[in-house]
């Protein structure tokens, strides 16, 4: 499942303008009960974070856990459902004021800033810290950054290049942006890790990978790569200036390396320190054994926010014709798919491209499930007696049991589908190589935020298919579809804008060039003691950790 990685287009393809909401929603769990102050939260993982640097890490996972070390101009709401995707101001006063038709925004940020060691926060550290993201080592994450800031295509950072001069910083309260293009939803896109403030001149190398700087509520107290980290409290936060994190716990815990069964099987007993524990979505096994009400009552479950889907690659032999995509459509057993990924407690049924989690999306469904009429579209496209086709996924167990799915649903219009297994690690760099490439793909996406724009056009705008790094692996370069991102990207009513997405959406698939396969969902089971859990929608279903805290701390 690949995050939403925006290409160039996406300075052109964004036009909105997200609600301020200041404040975040109550720290309440799924019993109802509000977070303590005190103790310590552990969390069970089955792998380390990507990177503690937060210019190189760039996943909903990591992202998450970002937030209680680092702060920046703006961040995601704290609160369940759509609440928790609301851009809200965090260190800056407000959410920007933009000038010059949303090509220049300026931020003013709050008194009484400091990082962990009371250096206190000023627009040069954020200029400095915004300026990371260009270096050629450190800046591998969000690109958000670099597309929508102006620099010199020389630029290579802070330690090589010094001084971004389209971040201006007049005094030590006033931040200034100069974008390429116009950009109304810039303060969605400075919600992401990329645009944390660090002292001038620090982090050169890999040094925030083992040692960050903190500016949240927490820092780091012990890290050991691969196998435990441990938060404690930032003495120099102080909860007045920053709305949106509970910081309830003392402290949090990492145990890293653990296999997923091994996390289940604890977190359902509950024992000793795993009543405070949380721990990632659940295994399709230990689901089906969460039957008594004890166990239902420590249970999150909803829709992860994001899509699987397969990709067809419109370029290869019978594939180019949008008949044949349409009888894929028609013909895929959906409710097969989900029973390969768990059953309905771990997937849905998807229709359209964008998952409901998006704001305007539209609820369609062009391809139900019809094998009539999928023989009829190969009959006109004169297929009748079927093709062979490869079908690129992972050798994972749940993308092999969605490819077993798609490969038993073609067979009833005689399309043979040879399942082609590539190793994980360099699976998406061969799917994102056109020359590598095969007939169809099964893989993801997540939006960065709740916006068509981080969804629709890094997927479908045809002129940024790239000979590596290719987002766009169906291919497809339609006129009328890019002209429609354009117009898009010229809408600045937000309503209008979600709404023209949600259009889109459907407008897209027409053409047929992906089959959306489920929209994914989370199921976990949180320790008897733990408060103040919910699953956010910003960060991939998973539970907001700047709001979990224990019930007893002194348990």
């Amino acid at each position: 499942m690949r995050r939403s990685a925006a290409l160039a287009a996406a300075v052109t393809a964004t036009a909105l303008t997200l609600t301020a909401c200041q404040g975040g929603g109550p720290a309440t769990s799924a019993g109802g009960q509000r977070a303590a102050q005190g103790g310590t939260v552990h969390i069970l993982a089955t792998a380390d974070f990507s990177h503690l640097d937060p210019v190189r890490g760039w996943d909903g996972g990591v992202n998450n856990f970002y937030r209680l070390i680092y702060r920046g101009l703006t961040t995601f709401g704290a609160a369940p459902g759509k609440k928790g995707t609301k851009i809200v101001a965090d260190l800056a006063t407000n959410t920007g004021t933009p000038s010059d038709d949303a090509k220049t925004w300026t931020f003013t940020l709050k008194d009484g800033l400091s990082f962990e060691n009371g250096t206190p926060i000023t627009s040069e550290a954020v200029k400095f810290g915004v300026e990371r993201a260009w270096d050629p080592e450190a800046g591998i994450g969000s690109p958000y950054a670099k597309l929508l800031i102006d620099a010199p295509k020389d630029y290579r950072g802070p330690y090589r290049s010094g001084d971004l001069h389209s971040i201006e910083t007049p005094d030590a309260r006033t931040i200034v942006f100069h974008l390429k293009k116009r950009y109304p939803d810039f303060p969605s896109a400075l919600a992401l890790p990329n645009f944390t403030p660090f002292p001038k001149g620090t982090g050169a190398g890999d040094a925030f990978d083992t040692r960050p700087i903190a500016s949240g509520p927490y820092k780091v107290a012990g890290y050991q790569r691969g196998s435990s980290l441990k938060l404690v409290r930032n003495p120099h936060w102080k909860k007045e200036t920053d709305p949106v994190r509970a910081a309830k716990p003392d402290s949090y815990a990492w145990t890293f390396g653990l296999d997923a069964a091994t996390i289940d099987e604890r977190l359902l007993a509950g024992q000793g320190t795993d009543a405070d524990a949380i721990g990632g979505t659940m295994q399709a096994a230990t689901v089906a054994r969460i039957q008594t009400p004890q166990l239902k009552a420590r249970t999150l479950s909803g829709l992860a926010g994001c899509t699987t889907y397969m990709g067809l690659n419109t370029t290869r032999k019978h594939l180019s014709d949008v008949r044949v995509r349409q009888a894929i459509n028609y013909a895929i057993n959906k409710d097969n798919v989900v029973a390969g990924l768990g059953g309905s407690l771990l997937a849905k049924k998807a229709t359209s491209i964008e998952p409901p989690t998006i704001r305007g999306r539209k609820d369609y469904d062009l391809y139900p499930y019809n094998v009539a009429k999928a023989k009829q579209l190969l009959a006109e496209a004169g297929l009748a007696k079927g093709f062979t086709m490869t079908l690129d996924t992972r050798p994972v167990p749940k993308m092999q049991a969605v490819a077993v799915a798609i490969q038993e649903s073609l067979k009833h219009i005689d399309i043979d589908v040879k399942i082609n297994n590539i190793d994980t690690s360099s699976f998406y760099e061969v799917i994102g190589t056109p020359s590598r490439q095969h007939d169809a793909a099964v893989t993801g996406w997540c939006p960065d935020w709740a916006s068509g724009a981080t969804f629709l056009p890094p997927l479908f705008d045809g002129r940024n298919i790239a000979p590596k790094g290719n987002q766009n692996i169906s291919q497809l370069d339609d006129k009328k579809i890019n002209e429609r991102i354009d117009e898009i990207a010229a809408v600045t009513n937000v309503a209008a804008a979600d709404a023209a997405y949600g259009e889109l959406d459907q407008m897209i698939m027409e053409r047929a060039p992906i089959v959306p396969l489920t929209y994914d969902k989370v199921v976990t089971v949180m320790g008897e003691n733990v408060a103040g859990a919910y699953l956010s929608d910003a960060y991939s279903g998973g539970i907001d950790l700047v709001s979990v805290g224990l019930k007893d701390p002194g348990k």
